[in-house]
């Protein structure tokens, strides 16, 4: 997902998509260690689509702490 894709959901929306990514995540190691895997690149894009999305949320938490 884009960054600006990830600022327009809300926080539990984000957690949601970081759960299903992690999910992905592990799929992917399985079937790499498996040999199953042809795209390896796609374990970097979910690693980096996690950190994405961690931030973004750590953010928007952050903000409603101080705006409260």
């Amino acid at each position: 997902m884009k960054t600006k894709e990830i600022q327009e959901l809300s926080v539990a929306e984000i957690e949601k998509k970081i759960r299903e990514t992690r999910e992905k995540l592990l799929d992917l190691r399985l079937k790499k260690q498996t040999g199953q895997v042809e795209k390896t690149h796609e374990i970097t894009a979910a690693r980096k689509s996690i950190a994405r999305m961690e931030t973004i949320r750590n953010e928007k938490i952050a903000a409603e702490k101080q705006s409260a």
